[in-house]
């Protein structure tokens, strides 16, 4: 796997102001193509249908939460090398292992600084490809 620029994140989370502002953040400061989905099964559909290099997941959405949109990606052939980076407010370095334990590629703290988010999405990028 190369470590090309990143360019092409999917980014899944179910709260509309947050999704927002996460996307204005990484097009406007990080240059970055962003789509956005509400919920996990919105967001498998989209990465299969427009599979995008890195996904950022919200680790508490009702229906389908991060850790079992995490597992349906994962069970997907076509899907399951892309890296994942949690979202959560819940970063105690328990929950934060529980995360990495699962396979994630890395977890980023909610609420986030938009005009450092794109620097933390790209330094778990690089770490995924060290």
């Amino acid at each position: 796997m190369t470590n090309a620029p990143l360019q092409h994140i999917l980014y899944i989370d179910d709260e509309e102001d947050i999704r927002t502002v996460a996307q204005m953040a990484l097009e406007m400061v990080g240059g970055m193509t962003v789509t956005v989905c509400c919920c996990g099964r919105d967001g498998l559909d989209s990465a299969r249908s427009s599979p995008p290099q890195m996904i950022l997941l919200d680790v508490m959405m009702p229906d389908m939460d991060g850790p079992e949109t995490f597992a349906a990606l994962r069970a997907d052939p076509d899907l399951a090398t892309i890296p994942v980076a949690f979202m959560t407010a819940k970063i105690r370095p328990e929950e934060v292992s529980d995360l990495m334990r699962l396979g994630a590629a890395g977890v980023i703290a909610k609420p986030f600084d938009p005009m450092t988010l794109a620097d933390q999405v790209r330094d778990v990028w690089n770490k995924f490809h060290e």
